[in-house]
């Protein structure tokens, strides 16, 4: 049976240090003129894409989360708020697409250009 200490084997594919330290790079390229207007915009666009990804990621592993038994009162810290109206509310959003984690990671396969 696994206890606070044992580590998960699962982590985020990307953290927030990894991308502070890509952004300071990138701008230093681009203080030095390295990247012109079309790669900076080609490069939002990757970045919205991004985004969304992890959005979406984050919301599948709240779903996950509730599934597996957290309550929302474990959940809400990760919001940056010590109430549970955030958590809640978006699972209430969730809620009126799908019903389970599954079916949302199944909607994201489906929403997925070419598959």
């Amino acid at each position: 049976m696994d206890d606070d200490t044992t580590p998960s084997p699962l982590h985020a594919p990307i953290t927030a240090a990894d991308v502070l330290d890509w952004l300071e790079r990138a701008a230093a390229a681009v203080a030095e003129g390295e990247l012109p207007a079309d790669d900076l915009i080609r490069l939002l666009g990757e970045l919205r894409a991004a985004s969304t990804a992890c959005a979406n990621a984050s919301d599948w592993a709240l779903l996950a989360a509730r599934e597996a038994g957290a309550s929302l009162r474990q959940i809400a810290p990760v919001f940056g708020r010590g109430y549970v109206r955030a958590p809640a509310a978006r699972l209430e959003k969730l809620h009126r697409e799908v019903l389970s984690a599954e079916q949302f990671l199944e909607l994201l396969r489906r929403r997925q250009p070419g598959v």
